[in-house]
């Protein structure tokens, strides 16, 4: 799991922008990533056309985007990255301050325990 933080230039409303620019593509049948869970308060889930995996987005505390990146295969989880900063950088450059990317360990799916007979 990838855990990036994106800070906006001057209290800039980065993620109501991020949702719209989502909406907007989506009307015209275009771009790579689309919503996938249930619409609610500050919060989406997005998913990648080709890349198996989901984005959990929040908008944080001064205006800072909290987007979480995981994959069903850990070690691909650097192409969803690679698509989200491509799409930030593409579309919002010039209103993004910082992009802070922490990288925690993937989750590794714990092996069952054969049981004794």
């Amino acid at each position: 799991m990838r855990q990036v933080q994106v800070v906006p230039k001057d209290n800039y409303r980065l993620y109501g922008a991020i949702v719209a620019k989502e909406v907007e593509l989506a009307h015209k049948h275009k771009g790579t990533i689309h919503r996938s869970g249930p619409k609610e308060k500050d919060r989406a889930k997005w998913s990648h056309a080709n890349y198996d995996g989901w984005l959990n987005l929040a908008r944080s505390m001064g205006e800072v985007v909290a987007i979480e990146v995981r994959s069903k295969k850990p070690d691909k989880e650097w192409m969803l990255l690679r698509a989200l900063l491509g799409f930030l950088d593409r579309h919002f450059a010039e209103k993004i301050q910082a992009i802070n990317i922490q990288m925690n360990e993937s989750y590794v799916k714990p092996k069952r325990r054969r049981r004794r007979r």
